[in-house]
């Protein structure tokens, strides 16, 4: 009889045989051996996220498989395998990993302490906490496919569509599972601004060959919000463009968000729009509603908060067209029923969120720097310059916050540029830092409703 070690290296060479390239690359090499008894063969998938792939796209591939080297009556079981040294698992069984998948010292270029890889991925945005719908499947399945095989399909890709619909989700997430899943690829997550800001920098210290080595040097470059190249030099273009050309040309990844089509950016260049014509344009779109009540359940999980059905309804058939107002509602519920000691409820709901998917007045981030300096006694320019007193610092962040949930358009990096040209990576802190506050202090939590309600025409 064959052993567990021989009959698992028979059903991988079926496998390899039958699977292309691309379906090898993106989970089938992955799986392992973990139980075979009373005609049932159990193998494992690494994470949820390559489970799900394999189950809904492979499954009939891989049963086929195992049925002819094992037969016709042998069943297949797939589950979530995450550790290599289940008590389930033969101990003689030993499957090779993917070269990309085991981690050596690399010597790291530079650059790379500099962009900090963690520390530019947000570790919540991830394949798993994102809801996908019939407004952004193709671009969730287009990232997956991205993130899976980098540089093998959909080179570049760009994702498009108005602010707050979830592409610079996608862009980190695409990140971070190439980061989990190959450790040796040098993955770069970069916005428009920082690219400009660092060739600007290059330019003024002489170090341009720094900055070709910090870009194209890694394997996979995501670059969020690139309607803010329109306005830029043509040296600039120029920059981006060989750097596009060198990495396309090694093959390797390009991933690219922006708020429009290159169709319709107007102030980029005609070489560089063909190029980005070339590989995929995916559209996130407005959710339809059972996405935005999945996305309020999926955040009010994620955050642990008891949200009624009959609450998540109200919300979902209210707001329509902006994520970030939907789980800003629960932000606003959970602040309001930890300070007052309440459950929430549709009565709850229905008497503080009163805005909810209303149509606002039109703002402008002058408006409410103007309106935060008169609530706090200061003045626009306090708010915005580099002084760091801490009334001044809390009504900067006040500000940040309600740019951030009110001008629906307006991006981090946007903001950021209210602000003295601040990094973007302060007006993030300064959101979260509110956030917070508004979670335990009940003050605080008065001062934004008051002005809030202020802006949107409700207090006068």
């Amino acid at each position: 009889m064959q052993s567990s070690e021989q009959i698992w290296m028979d059903i991988q060479s079926a496998l390899r045989s039958k699977a292309s390239d691309a379906a090898w690359q993106s989970g089938l090499n992955s799986l392992r051996l973990v139980d075979y008894s009373h005609d049932t063969i159990t193998l494992g998938a690494p994470n949820r996220l390559q489970f799900n792939r394999i189950s809904q796209r492979y499954l009939g591939l891989v049963t086929e498989q195992v049925q002819s080297v094992m037969g016709p009556s042998t069943q297949v079981a797939l589950t979530v395998a995450e550790s290599t040294d289940e008590p389930s698992a033969p101990a003689t069984v030993t499957v090779a990993e993917p070269v990309e998948e085991t981690p050596e010292p690399i010597n790291r270029p530079a650059f790379l302490t500099g962009v900090d890889r963690a520390g530019r991925l947000d570790p919540r945005m991830t394949f798993d906490n994102f809801v996908p719908g019939n407004s952004n499947r193709l671009a969730f399945a287009a990232a997956q496919t991205v993130a899976e095989t980098p540089g093998r399909a959909y080179n570049p890709l760009l994702i498009y569509g108005n602010s707050g619909l979830g592409k610079t989700h996608l862009l980190h997430a695409i990140g971070n599972y190439v980061n989990e899943n190959y450790p040796n690829k040098r993955v770069l997550y970069v916005s428009t601004e920082t690219f400009l800001n660092d060739f600007i920098r290059a330019i003024q210290t002489r170090t341009q060959m720094a900055l070709h080595d910090r870009y194209r040097e890694c394997d996979v470059l995501l670059i969020d919000d690139i309607q803010f190249m329109e306005t830029r030099g043509d040296t600039f273009h120029e920059e981006i463009f060989h750097t596009y050309n060198a990495l396309h040309s090694e093959g390797k990844q390009i991933v690219l968000t922006s708020d429009r089509s290159p169709r319709d950016l107007a102030g980029i260049q005609e070489r560089f729009r063909s190029r980005l014509l070339q590989g995929l344009l995916t559209e996130v779109d407005q959710p339809d509603l059972e996405t935005r009540i999945a996305i309020l359940r999926t955040k009010a999980e994620a955050d642990g908060v008891d949200l009624p059905n009959d609450v998540v309804e109200f919300i979902a058939n209210r707001v329509r067209d902006n994520i970030r107002e939907l789980e800003g509602s629960i932000t606003m519920l959970r602040a309001f029923a930890n300070l007052r000691q309440e459950p929430i409820t549709l009565e709850l709901a229905k008497k503080h969120l009163t805005n909810l998917g209303q149509e606002q007045v039109v703002l402008k981030p002058e408006t409410i720097l103007e309106a935060v300096a008169n609530y706090y006694g200061l003045t626009v320019e306090e708010i915005r310059g580099p002084k760091r007193l801490r009334p001044l610092v809390n009504a900067r962040h006040v500000a940040m916050f309600l740019m951030r949930e009110l001008l629906t358009d307006y991006s981090f990096p946007m903001i950021a540029k209210i602000f003295d040209g601040r990094n973007h990576t302060t007006v993030i802190s300064g959101v979260e830092k509110i956030k917070g506050q508004m979670a335990e202090n009940s003050e605080m939590f008065t001062q934004i409703n008051q002005l809030r309600r202020q802006l949107q025409g409700d207090v006068r």
